[in-house]
């Protein structure tokens, strides 16, 4: 199965997209600052999916998995303080939240059955 195939990697692209649409109403002050770091946050996490997927040993596909899952802790913690700021409503942030939630929950499943073949490997062994 190709990385373009994953619910995962294409529900976290969703939320690339959701991401831009709302930090384009931020103010141009911030162009510079928590905007470009929502931006490299959000989309880091399809791209390190992308890029474990082309890794050839089990560990190293682990390691970017969990790059990804970082970068979504990161880019919550981003859209509490977008929240803070007052650059985001209450409600963009609780659907941004619910999106979030939903890309953690799949990479996490995700990160899981790749320990369980990981696992697998080395009982082979």
């Amino acid at each position: 199965m190709e990385y373009f195939d994953l619910d995962v990697w294409k529900e976290s692209r969703l939320l690339v997209s959701k991401i831009y649409s709302i930090i384009k109403i931020f103010p141009s002050e911030e162009r510079f600052g928590l905007t470009d770091q929502i931006r490299r946050s959000a989309v880091s996490v399809p791209s390190n999916i992308a890029e474990g997927c082309g890794r050839n040993t089990p560990n190293d596909k682990l390691r970017f998995f969990y790059i990804s899952r970082g970068s979504l802790f990161e880019l919550e913690t981003q859209m509490f303080i977008a929240l803070d700021l007052k650059y985001i409503t209450n409600d963009e942030f609780k659907s941004l939240f619910k999106e979030i939630n939903k890309c953690k929950k799949l990479l996490n499943g995700f990160i899981k059955y790749h320990k369980s073949l990981l696992l697998t490997s080395t009982e082979n062994r």
